[in-house]
């Protein structure tokens, strides 16, 4: 995870995950749209998962 993603991650969480997949931007989006730390949060999590 570098550190342009996790200051895009705070910025802008869905873009910041545009690259996991439709199902995590779209998980990531609903989240910032109900609050924008959730939001943060799961981009985060999304990012610093070693599996992927």
């Amino acid at each position: 995870m570098s550190v342009w993603r996790v200051i895009l991650s705070i910025l802008f969480p869905p873009l910041a995950v545009i690259d996991k997949g439709c199902g995590s931007v779209l998980i990531v989006l609903i989240l910032t749209i109900l609050g924008w730390i959730p939001g943060v949060i799961a981009a985060l999590i999304i990012l610093n998962n070693p599996n992927k």
